[in-house]
C-alpha cells in the first residue's frame, strides 16, 4: 500500500488503460543510483526517474545514456502493459555470466507515460548489487513517501502462541510502517527465549535491513520462523536492534493494554 504523495511532486499521467483507477506516476529522483552485475557497474545515473504504479513496488528507470549498452544484447522477448505499452528486453552479459532479459524499456510508450521513452529499468533480483549514493540497498527501490517510525511505549504487550504466553513486556518499541500492521518489538529479556530453536532463514527489508529468525517449540509443536530480529539494522532504524518481533498474523493473539489486537490479513498470514 503506497502513501499518498504530494500532487505537485508527481508527473500526473492520463490513464490509457482499462482501469480508470490505475495510476502510473513518474517522479524525478535526486539520488545517484547504481546497478552492479558480476563486478561491473551496468548503470549509473544522477538523473533517475522513479515510477509509482498501482499494485507495484516503486521502480527506478535509468536514462539510456547512463546504461552500459556495450554489456546489453537485445532479445526477442517482449511484453505488453495496457498502461505503458510494449516493452522490449535485453540480456546483460559480463564475463562468463548472463542475466537473461534483465532489462526492459518502452521504446514507444503510450498514453501519458511518454517520460519513460529512452529510459531503461532492471529486474532488481537479476543484478548483484544496488546502491543509492554509496549505500547498498536491498529488495526494491525505496519509496520516499513510506515512513518507518519506532516509538517507545510503556503500554503492556503480551504475545500468546500455542496456548502459552511467550512474551510479556511494558518496554516494547512499536514500529509503524506505511501501509503495514503495527509491529511490536520486545526486549529479549521479556521473551521466552528458552523456547527458541535455531533457524537459517533471513529476509531483507530496504527500510530496516537484514532480519534473522527463530522457530519456537511448544510441547510437540514447532512454529517455524515465528519471531524475527535485526542484529544490525540500517542506520535509519537503529532502535530495533536485537529486539524481538512476532508475526501478528501467526500467533494465537497479541494483547496491548489488555485488549486483543485484531489480526491482519497480509502476505504473511497462514492459509
Amino acid at each position: 500500500m503506497m502513501a499518498i504523495k504530494p500532487t505537485a511532486a508527481l508527473a500526473k499521467m492520463p490513464n490509457a488503460g482499462p482501469d480508470p483507477n490505475h495510476r502510473v506516476d513518474i517522479e524525478p529522483s535526486p539520488r545517484r543510483v547504481r546497478a552492479v552485475f558480476n563486478g561491473e557497474t551496468i548503470a549509473d545515473s544522477t538523473d533517475m526517474k522513479l515510477v509509482f504504479e498501482t499494485r507495484h513496488l516503486p521502480v527506478y528507470y535509468f536514462p539510456r545514456t547512463d546504461v552500459r549498452m556495450d554489456h546489453l544484447t537485445a532479445t526477442d522477448h517482449h511484453s505488453h502493459c495496457p498502461y505503458k505499452g510494449d516493452a522490449s528486453y535485453w540480456t546483460v552479459t559480463v564475463g562468463d555470466r548472463n542475466a537473461e532479459n534483465a532489462v526492459w524499456s518502452y521504446l514507444d510508450p503510450i498514453g501519458g507515460v511518454s517520460g519513460l521513452k529512452d529510459h531503461m529499468a532492471f529486474y532488481w533480483n537479476k543484478m548483484d548489487h544496488w546502491y543509492e549514493e554509496d549505500e547498498e540497498i536491498f529488495v526494491h527501490a525505496r519509496d520516499p513517501y513510506s515512513r518507518v517510525d519506532v516509538v517507545e511505549s510503556r503500554r503492556p504487550v503480551k504475545v500468546v502462541l500455542g496456548g502459552e504466553t511467550v512474551a510479556e513486556t511494558t518496554n516494547a518499541r512499536f514500529l509503524f510502517e506505511t501501509g503495514l500492521p503495527t509491529r511490536y518489538y520486545i526486549p529479549a529479556a521479556d521473551v521466552r527465549t528458552d523456547l527458541f530453536l535455531p533457524s537459517e532463514t533471513t529476509s531483507q527489508c530496504p527500510y530496516k535491513g537484514t532480519a534473522h529468525y527463530h522457530a519456537i517449540k511448544i510441547g510437540d509443536k514447532t512454529f517455524e520462523d515465528a519471531v524475527w530480529y535485526y542484529p544490525e539494522p540500517i542506520a535509519e532504524c537503529p532502535r530495533i536492534k536485537d529486539y524481538l518481533c512476532f508475526y501478528n498474523e501467526r500467533v494465537d493473539a497479541i494483547f496491548v493494554d489488555g485488549k486483543e489486537v485484531s489480526k491482519p490479513r497480509t502476505k504473511w498470514s497462514e492459509n
